[in-house]
């Protein structure tokens, strides 16, 4: 039997490649940098969307506080553009939040190669 999905999961799934589209081709922001839409939330209603993004120099939370302002001081004009792109009766609300799974992911992979570069050097000695 073939999986199904929630339509708040497939719309959150179209959602997120239309706004990752917006924010590449129409957002000139020189603000910004780049963008990436890692997941959308979509409420079952379909009227509030959480859009998680990451940035590509998050190295400093001021360039992250920064871009999450000037995309959510943009949010209306993306979803204009959400609407004419998407056929759906409501267009959701857009939050923008920083999405730091990327970040924490790459903390703890540095996290367990350092614990296996000491265990090898535990065992040579």
């Amino acid at each position: 039997m073939a999986k199904s999905f929630s339509r708040p999961q497939r719309v959150g799934h179209e959602l997120q490649k239309e706004i990752a589209i917006i924010l590449q081709r129409e957002i000139k922001d020189p603000r910004l940098g780049m963008v990436t839409v890692s997941g959308v939330e979509l409420s079952k209603d379909l009227s509030y969307a959480k859009v998680f993004v990451t940035f590509l120099n998050d190295d400093d939370s001021e360039v992250v506080t920064q871009g999450l302002k000037v995309l959510n001081d943009a949010t209306g004009y993306i979803r204009s553009l959400v609407g004419k792109a998407m056929k759906l009766r409501i267009i959701p609300e857009l939050k923008f939040v920083y999405d730091q799974s990327l970040v924490e992911g790459m903390r703890m992979s540095n996290l367990v190669s350092q614990v296996i570069q000491q265990d090898e050097n535990r065992h040579q000695d």
